[in-house]
């Protein structure tokens, strides 16, 4: 499954004062881009918020719950609406959800600033979070029924990323993204930017020649016609099988 990619296209060498010289430019750059990232945040934080309905049901591991007990007593909750294709196998579930959703796998920071974490996905449970046991997926997962998803994603899409905020039984959304605005859920993504070669898609702008491989409707984050993270799980043994 490894690409061989050509590398025989490569930065010039030159010596390490330079080099030093050429980063220190870029870097006042970089701390440009973290405070405007900083402001834009501080602006987040001053949006007005909407309310939503908290009796809005959901299924969890034990049946019926709203979304309100999805906070876990905490204050704030973050929702990531995991895409989902009934009655298909694992090989053809979105790949997309399936890039953003096996990053999230360590909450405790989360939790320690009062946030939960859930995903809440577009199929039915039992389908579903077979696809959660085999990926060895740990967040709290939930099924959305239609009803439930129509008030919820209000003329949106599964594929957001969703911020509420609960005050006593009351539940408030007070911020939403998705497309490029879910990669904040995928390190791999940022670490990929710190490389030479990057993130190797076609719309990058790379030097002549460099490898570019991937597009950006979906195959990126695929390998051999699956979601990529799925083969090191088949490796290790797990059943794709989802009863479908």
């Amino acid at each position: 499954m490894n690409q061989n990619y050509n590398t025989s296209k490569q930065p010039p060498v030159v010596d390490r004062s330079t080099w030093q010289a050429k980063l220190d430019v870029l870097r006042l750059r970089e701390k440009a881009h973290t405070r405007e990232g900083d402001a834009i945040a501080a602006a987040r934080r001053r949006l007005p918020m909407v309310e939503v309905d908290s009796s809005i049901p959901l299924i969890g591991p034990d049946g019926p719950v709203t979304l309100l007990e999805t906070f876990e007593g905490r204050h704030q909750l973050i929702a990531y609406f995991h895409m989902w294709h009934t009655g298909r196998p694992a090989a053809e579930q979105c790949e997309g959800c399936t890039f953003s959703t096996t990053h999230i796998n360590e909450l405790s920071y989360l939790n320690s600033r009062d946030v939960s974490y859930a995903t809440f996905c577009e199929g039915p449970y039992e389908e579903s979070s077979r696809y959660r046991d085999f990926m060895g997926w740990t967040v709290p997962w939930y099924s959305v029924p239609q009803d439930a998803a129509d008030q919820l994603i209000v003329d949106r899409h599964f594929g957001i990323l969703v911020s509420y905020l609960r005050d006593g039984d009351k539940v408030y959304e007070t911020y939403w993204t998705t497309g490029r605005g879910n990669e904040r859920m995928a390190p791999s993504y940022g670490l990929l930017d710190l490389t030479v070669y990057g993130r190797k898609e076609f719309w990058e702008d790379s030097p002549e020649g460099w490898p570019q491989h991937w597009g950006s409707k979906g195959g990126q984050f695929q390998m051999d016609g699956r979601p990529t993270a799925q083969w090191s799980r088949l490796a290790a043994g797990r059943s794709d099988d989802l009863g479908t």
